[in-house]
């Protein structure tokens, strides 16, 4: 795939991001020296780390490009399907003379990076187990800020699935992915689910991305490429260091030991993804400082398509032909998602959209509040029930996720087109 158009004007940047406007701003100027007095490192990523970050809003994952390009295109699509599922359960050795993308795509996927610390791993997936649903409510609460960004939004409405009434559906689909890859040892064990739900979630990426690039409401220039491997990042960053800081708003504590040890976690789990990124954060201070560039470039381009994905993800909790039990659950998770999304959204952005009233959900989330800091606090210092919370948080977010499936189950379906 090309590299970068002609974005020199904007630092490489494709047009929608702002950095020349930010950069010429009087605000962030002087935001910047401040913080480089008192921390000593500029409010921005190092220029060659920026660099890196423009380039690669203009490449993807060629790897599971080409497998897509020649095992889809030579077998179609059921057929292909079947043949990953084989390799993904049986290994790669079980397909007889696999095509030679296929090959190289799996040799890539099973060979362990030298810089994969197992420890670091482990305690990334015990995080987000410990998390809970916690996880599904802070990612789905702080992903409605960032579709005020066609670069984001775009792609996700024309594929149409976290539109409308999709929305509830393709948020489950991604609750089942964190919770598989969340599994003890999921990452790094061979024909584990959660390296297989990684490599459908990748096959179903390139899917969008071919389609969408293709689309003539796509303007590469800009946007960069659709799901490229910046904007893949930023959803490393999304399951990282955004979360933990934000759930101590609800109680829930994690160290920046941990933070440490996610960010770990977040770049194999990336890798598995085909994020293949120059360059990657390397602690916290580095995440926090592409975070506020990236907030301080945003154009708010995506409209209507942006105003959709908002407003229908509250609302997809309620369904009108539920009853008893169900309608009841439905009703609360629509209140606290309502909640959420206050919580995890900059005022200025949630009141541009018609999102339902947060404040039952907020003092649900106040009262319990004592309790959550008091477990918190507690499984600190005793092994014993660090160990039973996290069972608990295991089983409820699991029970929670077949109570919404109703006996649905996910697909990551791939190979549709668009809904436009």
């Amino acid at each position: 795939m090309p590299t970068s158009p002609s974005t020199a004007g904007n630092a490489g940047f494709p047009s929608a991001v702002t950095h020349d406007q930010a950069v010429a701003n009087p605000w962030v100027r002087r935001a910047r020296t401040l913080t480089r007095k008192l921390t000593g490192t500029d409010l921005f990523p190092e220029p060659e780390q920026l660099a890196s970050f423009a380039a690669e809003m203009f490449q993807t994952d060629a790897v599971a490009e080409r497998f897509v390009a020649e095992v889809y295109g030579s077998l179609g699509g059921e057929a292909a399907r079947t043949v990953l599922d084989q390799a993904l359960t049986e290994g790669i050795d079980s397909v007889p003379n696999p095509p030679p993308a296929m090959a190289d795509l799996f040799a890539k996927f099973e060979t362990v990076p030298a810089w994969v610390d197992p420890d670091l791993i482990a305690q990334g997936e015990g995080i987000w187990r410990r998390w809970g649903t916690a996880l599904f409510s802070v990612a789905g609460g702080e992903t409605l800020e960032m579709y005020t960004e066609a670069a984001v939004a775009k792609p996700l409405s024309l594929a149409g699935g976290y539109a409308g009434d999709n929305a509830l559906r393709r948020f489950l689909e991604t609750a089942r992915f964190w919770i598989d890859v969340s599994q003890p040892n999921a990452l790094l064990t061979p024909g584990s689910a959660g390296r297989a739900t990684a490599m459908r979630v990748r096959v179903m990426h390139v899917w969008v991305r071919r389609t969408v690039a293709e689309h003539p409401e796509w303007d590469r220039d800009r946007w960069g490429d659709p799901i490229s491997q910046s904007y893949q990042l930023l959803t490393l960053m999304g399951g990282s260091v955004v979360p933990a800081m934000a759930l101590w708003l609800t109680g829930i504590q994690t160290t920046p030991k941990e933070i440490r040890a996610l960010l770990h976690y977040q770049r194999y789990l990336g890798h598995l993804l085909g994020v293949r990124t120059q360059w990657y954060p390397a602690n916290i201070s580095e995440a926090l400082r592409l975070l506020a560039f990236v907030n301080l470039t945003r154009s708010y381009d995506a409209g209507n398509d942006g105003a959709e994905l908002i407003e229908s993800f509250p609302a997809a909790f309620t369904t009108s032909d539920a009853t008893g039990l169900r309608k009841l659950r439905g009703r609360y998770n629509a209140a606290m998602y309502a909640a959420y999304s206050s919580m995890y959204m900059f005022p200025w952005t949630r009141r541009k959209y018609d999102l339902p009233n947060p404040l039952p959900g907020l003092v649900l989330i106040a009262a319990r509040l004592p309790l959550v800091v008091a477990v918190e606090t507690l499984r600190r210092v005793s092994p014993t029930l660090s160990r039973w919370h996290e069972k608990a948080m295991c089983r409820h977010r699991e029970s929670w996720h077949a109570m919404q499936m109703a006996g649905r189950s996910a697909d990551f379906a791939h190979g549709k087109g668009l809904r436009r």
